[in-house]
Order: structure tokens, then C-alpha cells, then sequence
């Protein structure tokens, strides 16, 4: 026996058919189906981009297989990178202080 579902799914089917036409069917499938596809293609390659970036690069003989993942510094370590390039002394000092000296040496460095 028929229950609640089956009978809804018969009845759209019977309003598909009488509002477009038995011809009109098989076009509809089809742009369903192509939707499905395109969907899937698009979810696999965002999948797969995502992936790519998690994973760290392997390197062939001569070929990089992945692209290299970025390293992201620290704030202290960018810090302490500005203040070697600056010439600036960081031994014993504290961050406060390092800025400090960074502002200061760039205020000195800008006004020449």
C-alpha cells in the first residue's frame, strides 16, 4: 500500500507533467543532472584546495610537488627582526623597550 510520501511524490510528478509537458521532462533532468555536476565538480575543487594548503610541501629531486607553506612569525619574532635590521642591541631588554628604541630609531632615521 501507497503511504504519505509516495503519494506526494506522485502527485508533483502528475503536476510536472500536466504544467510542462511530457517533452519538457527529459530537458529538466538533464539541467538537474548538469547542476548536480557542476556542484560536485566545484565542492571537489574547493576540497582539494583546502587540503593542498594544510598539508605541508614535499620536494621530488628536482620538483616541488605542492606549494610551500608560508611561515606566519610571531609578533615578538617581527619584532626582534626590526630591531637587528635596525642595528639595535635586544639582549636583556624587555618588549616595551625594544619598541621603544625601534620608534626612536626610525624617528632619527626618517628625519635625515
Amino acid at each position: 500500500m501507497l503511504e504519505g510520501w509516495e503519494w506526494i511524490i506522485i502527485g508533483v510528478v502528475a503536476i510536472v507533467i500536466i504544467m510542462w509537458g511530457p517533452a519538457k521532462i527529459p530537458e529538466f533532468a538533464k539541467s538537474l543532472g548538469r547542476a548536480k555536476g557542476e556542484f560536485s565538480k566545484a565542492q571537489k575543487e574547493f576540497t582539494d584546495a583546502a587540503s593542498s594548503t594544510l598539508t605541508a610541501p614535499t620536494v621530488n629531486a628536482t620538483v616541488m610537488t605542492q606549494k610551500p607553506v608560508i611561515a606566519i612569525k610571531t609578533k615578538d619574532e617581527m619584532l626582534l627582526e626590526t630591531a637587528q635590521k635596525l642595528g639595535i642591541s635586544t639582549d636583556g631588554k624587555t618588549r616595551e623597550e625594544i619598541s621603544e628604541e625601534i620608534s626612536i630609531k626610525v624617528k632619527l632615521l626618517s628625519a635625515q
